[in-house]
């Protein structure tokens, strides 16, 4: 029997700065305009974004609301090799329970970049959004230690069984952050079910090679 949960009604995501929020979507009101407004907006530039949103439901298609364009983002812009529960084919939306385990499984991203580079530091300027994800999500805490491996190797599998949860009737999987512990992730398969998102808090993140990360919430003008 599959066990499931409801998420809390306030998730945290990070996302860096660098990457400005383009409004392409909140103006949309009807699904056709979509790509033409992505066209004009340079979304395409991508050669994955309108193969990815052809493979998104239209019904998932998410536009006429506040932060829409974030939100559609987390699936047209995926990783080009996938993450650990959404392959190559479209994104997902990722979320954790506390800002400090959403400041942890970046910084764990940042340490990434900083191992392919002659850094010892990086620091990265973040921007926080909070949403509500509805829906009952495949809930694995506590089990599956092969979907919880930290090895990124081990994400064709992970993936496999991130297809599986997609195509079913549910919003998507809860799961144990493998980089901080006692911290939940989750993530949602479904646009519509990410809701009332607004755009919180900017953080400024120092990453060290090893040891301790240093975060500090930035004043911005204004």
């Amino acid at each position: 029997m599959t066990r499931l949960a409801a998420a809390p009604d306030r998730t945290h995501r990070l996302i860096p700065s660098r990457f400005p929020p383009v409004n392409a979507f909140e103006a949309v009101t009807r699904p056709e305009d979509l790509e033409a407004v992505m066209e004009l907006e340079g979304w395409t530039n991508d050669r994955l974004v309108a193969t990815r949103l052809r493979r998104l439901p239209q019904a998932e298609w998410v536009y006429g609301r506040p932060n829409a364009s974030v939100v559609m983002a987390a699936f047209l812009h995926g990783a080009p090799q996938g993450t650990r529960f959404a392959d190559a084919a479209l994104g997902a939306w990722y979320a954790a329970s506390s800002l400090e385990t959403a400041v942890v499984e970046v910084a764990n991203g940042i340490r990434g970049e900083i191992a392919l580079s002659a850094l010892q530091q990086k620091t990265e300027e973040m921007r926080e959004y909070t949403a509500n994800l509805a829906g009952d999500f495949v809930d694995i805490r506590g089990t599956h230690p092969e979907l919880h491996d930290p090895d990124p190797a081990s994400y064709p599998s992970t993936q496999g069984f991130s297809r599986t949860v997609r195509a079913g009737p549910h919003a998507g999987i809860v799961y144990d952050s493998v980089r901080h512990a006692g911290g939940t992730n989750w993530v949602s398969y479904r646009p519509s079910g990410v809701l009332d998102v607004l755009q919180c808090r900017h953080f400024r993140l120092v990453v060290p090679q090893q040891g301790q990360v240093h975060c500090a919430e930035m004043r911005l003008p204004g």
